[in-house]
Formats: structure tokens, C-alpha cells, sequence
């Protein structure tokens, strides 16, 4: 009965993703959009596409301070072959286990490490990375020159600090065990969103844009959060909706914010396919 739910909702995840991208593409000219997309600058986009892989490298390495504390003292290569494989999963596999469920059970199989220290360690690995997306997004939104941001820009700068609290107070409350890399593991989640905003940025230099750089990173920001809800496949649709709406909101260029989000889903996917490689010979979870 489980795995019934498990397709059924996987299932219905595929549909609201092709619903949502089905919204926008009938709300874009997809010969303007076409366009748009064709004229990138390939050698930007080859350093996007390089900077989005260190972003997964460092991503990667955040992972394995976590699974560190478990005493699972793998090696950088082995966990970095897991993370891969788990991207895989995510992105190409989405009616089979999921690639955060596949780390934790082979994790759990190995090392006996106990199935909820290593479900713990997974969620604050995301939870993490969601905070800095946070704190990022609070942060450009201090300079945003839109009407609207001067009223608010007092609870953004409050809203930092009080984030990173609160993230803090949750660990000492229910996941003491963490608290040692709490400071080491955002500063990780820090590099792991810039070097994504980096990728955002030659994108649009890509593109040419030179004007409302910081809207395009702020709407990317909000994008990334509302792909983490698990309601699309691999966030596919809900960022693009973000993107449009961000782009009317602050009168940013559609078809450049949709030419964006798509060139960034590419970027994704091409690395996520490293992780066939895995699937098809399961890595050695190899240790220190």
C-alpha cells in the first residue's frame, strides 16, 4: 500500500510540473523565448555549468562533516560518488527510492549508525543550505532600489540574525550531536549559495544583462526555496512560475528569467547524469 502512495504521488508531482510549465509557456512568445535562449554566449555558460559543479563539490563535503560525526569517516571520493548517485535518483529516477532515502539506507546498512541519527543529519543537511538561501535572499533584499522593499528593510536585517538563532536553539534542542560543525557547516551552505549565484550571474552576463542583476539573484533565491516543497518533480515548473511572477513583480525581462531558470535546470541535470555512472556500478563506500 505504501509503495501504491509512493507512485501515486510521484505521479501527481510529474502532472503539477507539466501543469505549471504548460501555464508559463502559454504566458511566454516561445519564439521570443527561443530566441532569447539561442544567444547565450556558450563560453558563460561553460563557467556557469563550472561553477554550479564546485557548488555540488562543496555541497558534497558539507555532507560528509555530518555523516564525520556519525563516526562514518568516509572518504571525500566515496561520499562525493553517494552524493552524485543521490542527484541522480532525485532528478532522473523519481518513481524509484529517493536519493536522500538511498544515502541514509546505505549509510544505515553499512555502519549501523541508527536509522534516526542518519534521517537527522539529511534533513539539517537541507535545512542548511535553505537557511543561507534565506539569509541571501534577506540580504539583497536590503538593496533592492524596487518601490516596495524600503518599508521592510528593517525586518530583513533583523530577520538574518534571528534566522541563524533559531536554526541554532532547534540543533541544541532536539539534535545536541550537531552542534560541534554548526558554525563549519554554514559557513559550507554559505560558499555552496554563492558559487550558485555565481552560475545565476554568468548566466545573465551570458545573456548580456548588465541591469537589475541583483532582482535576477534575489528571484532566483526565492525560486530555490520554493523547489525545495516537494509538490514538482526536481523543483521543474515551480521555478519557472517563481521566475515569471519574480520577473512581473520586479520588471525584470520574462523571457531572460525563464531562459535563465531553464539554463540552470540544464546544469542540474548534466551533473546529476554523472550519478548513471553509480547506478549502474554502486560505488564502495570506502572510509579514513
Amino acid at each position: 500500500m505504501a509503495q501504491k502512495h509512493k507512485k501515486l504521488f510521484t505521479v501527481l508531482k510529474i502532472l503539477f510540473s507539466a501543469v505549471l510549465l504548460y501555464f508559463i509557456f502559454t504566458k511566454l512568445n516561445l519564439e521570443d523565448l527561443g530566441a532569447v535562449i539561442v544567444q547565450i554566449n556558450p563560453l558563460f555558460l561553460v563557467v556557469a555549468l563550472l561553477f554550479f559543479t564546485l557548488s555540488k563539490f562543496i555541497a558534497a563535503y558539507r555532507l560528509n562533516l555530518y555523516f564525520h560525526l556519525l563516526n562514518v569517516r568516509l572518504t571525500h571520493k566515496s561520499n562525493l560518488q553517494l552524493y552524485l548517485l543521490g542527484m541522480f535518483y532525485n532528478l532522473f529516477l523519481p518513481g524509484g527510492i529517493g536519493g536522500d532515502a538511498y544515502k541514509g539506507y546505505l549509510i544505515q546498512n553499512k555502519f549501523a549508525t541508527g536509522t534516526k541519527k542518519v534521517v537527522s543529519i539529511l534533513v539539517l543537511d537541507r535545512l542548511s543550505g535553505l537557511l543561507l538561501l534565506f539569509i541571501y535572499a534577506c540580504s539583497i533584499a536590503l538593496w533592492l532600489p524596487q518601490k516596495g522593499f524600503e518599508t521592510y528593510r528593517f525586518l530583513f536585517g533583523l530577520a538574518i540574525p534571528t534566522s541563524i538563532l533559531v536554526f541554532w536553539l532547534l540543533q541544541k534542542r532536539f539534535f545536541g550531536f550537531v552542534l560541534p560543525i554548526f558554525f563549519k557547516s554554514l559557513v559550507y551552505s554559505a560558499f555552496v549559495q554563492l558559487t550558485q549565484l555565481v552560475c545565476i550571474y554568468f548566466l545573465l552576463a551570458g545573456f548580456g544583462v548588465t541591469d537589475n542583476i541583483s532582482g535576477y539573484l534575489f528571484i532566483f533565491l526565492l525560486s530555490s526555496i520554493v523547489a525545495v516543497l516537494p509538490l514538482t518533480l526536481g523543483g521543474i515548473g515551480s521555478r519557472e512560475v517563481t521566475f515569471y511572477y519574480g520577473a512581473t513583480w520586479l520588471a525584470l525581462n520574462q523571457n531572460t528569467s525563464i531562459s535563465v531558470s531553464m539554463l540552470f535546470f540544464l546544469c542540474t541535470a548534466i551533473i546529476s547524469l554523472i550519478g548513471l555512472i553509480y547506478h549502474l556500478k554502486k560505488p564502495v563506500l570506502k572510509i579514513l
